[in-house]
């Protein structure tokens, strides 16, 4: 069928009829390959496209992905910039819980994954549209971290997860019909070879999984870790580093060999990413249970959240009555469990929040660690709000 006159290419289905207008979407757009193909799919479906891409701290070109989302029909592109929110309002909160999932994982993606959703919430308010979308598979945790807040936020929000429609991934089963669709539209295409691997990066951690990762036997291939050095060639000489506390909540690094100082926030958590990076500190192979009920093996790189986990654990410990501990490790796990299975944005995730950060009234110091050959090491203590009592324990 011809396009009818003023009406775009992209209008027309492939079966030949006209797509029926659907209104707005709000795109959680990538600059990838497949968020790239779904911005053009749905406009075949007869939606107009806003695309959102929220810089949370990965390495991205942001003004090469807003004129490639330009050039492929957006009618607008948000790009904004969440680091310094993500630090202190989801970061934070999960540093006083010293949240870790299945005892090792320390939820950088699932902490991120609320923090997006809600710009994308933001921009559908804003633009007054009916409908999100994002880009997140039929088999991972990261669809049902978007909706939840999505639905928590704007109950009347409807979601378009193309990787769940049957009109969708019958079309594109694999990446070659996704690689073909892009050339036919003129959607650019990686110049570069792909990684036998997918990757999802932000502020707080990377990860790797799926391709040959998936056989649990494999080793991390050469060249897979990109924010931190291998332990054995890293610096042969540590860096001694004192991290201030207060309210559970780091507030000030001073690097002791060089005099360093760090005070903000987002600064502060940079700097661990930096020296935590260069000494190879962060590493994880682990296979977990995902929330949608499968295991799945993952590789995970979170310099700076290491660091600060055991810096926090040390203090708590020294400042925390025994019996309130007890029940804050409990919360902790609850906490892990929601943030992992994407209830941030839930009645019981901000009551958990609440009790935990009322628990971190006193947990305030400083902690003195090294850091060094993909280890963190304790080397003390001082707290105004210790309850060490020098004295009494003394022998």
């Amino acid at each position: 069928m011809d396009t009818q006159p003023g009406q775009p290419a992209s209008h027309v289905l492939r079966r030949g009829t006209m797509a029926q207008p659907k209104g707005t979407v709000i795109l959680a757009y990538s600059g990838g390959l497949d968020t790239s193909c779904i911005l053009v799919w749905l406009k075949e479906q007869g939606y107009d496209v806003v695309a959102y891409l929220a810089n949370i701290g990965q390495k991205e070109d942001f003004e090469a992905a807003r004129k490639k989302a330009l050039a492929l029909g957006a009618k607008k592109v948000y790009v904004e910039d969440v680091c310094r929110e993500f630090v202190e309002e989801f970061i934070w909160p999960a540093v006083q819980a010293n949240a870790v999932y299945e005892d090792r994982y320390l939820l950088g993606t699932a902490l991120a994954r609320p923090c997006i959703a809600r710009g994308l919430v933001g921009v559908a308010q804003k633009e007054g549209a009916r409908h999100v979308a994002h880009g997140a598979t039929g088999k991972g945790n990261d669809q049902v971290r978007f909706e939840l807040t999505c639905y928590a936020l704007c109950p009347s929000i409807k979601v378009v997860a193309p990787w769940r429609l049957p009109e969708f991934y019958q079309r594109f089963p694999g990446r070659r019909e996704l690689m073909d669709y892009a050339q036919k539209h003129g959607i650019p295409v990686p110049v570069t070879p792909q990684t036998p691997w997918s990757m999802d990066e932000n502020l707080m951690h990377i990860s790797y999984e799926a391709g040959i990762l998936e056989n649990p036997k494999n080793p991390a291939p050469p060249g897979l870790y990109t924010k931190t050095c291998d332990p054995a060639t890293s610096p042969d000489t540590p860096d001694v580093l004192e991290i201030e506390f207060e309210k559970g909540v780091p507030v000030k690094v001073t690097n002791v060999g060089d005099g360093t100082v760090r005070r903000s926030a987002l600064e502060l958590f940079m700097y661990l990413n930096d020296i935590a990076g260069k000494h190879g500190v962060g590493r994880i192979d682990i296979v977990e249970n995902r929330f949608v009920g499968m295991k799945s093996r993952g590789i995970y790189e979170t310099p700076a959240g290491t660091i600060l986990y055991h810096a926090h654990l040390d203090i708590e410990a020294f400042t925390m009555d025994r019996e309130v501990r007890k029940i804050k490790q409990g919360l902790s796990l609850k906490f892990s469990e929601l943030v992992y299975n994407g209830f941030w944005h839930s009645p019981e995730g901000e009551f958990l929040r609440h009790c935990i950060a009322r628990s971190q009234q006193a947990v305030a110091g400083t902690v003195r660690l090294s850091v060094f050959k993909g280890h963190v090491s304790i080397l003390g203590r001082a707290s105004p709000c210790s309850l060490y009592n020098e004295e009494l324990v003394s022998l």
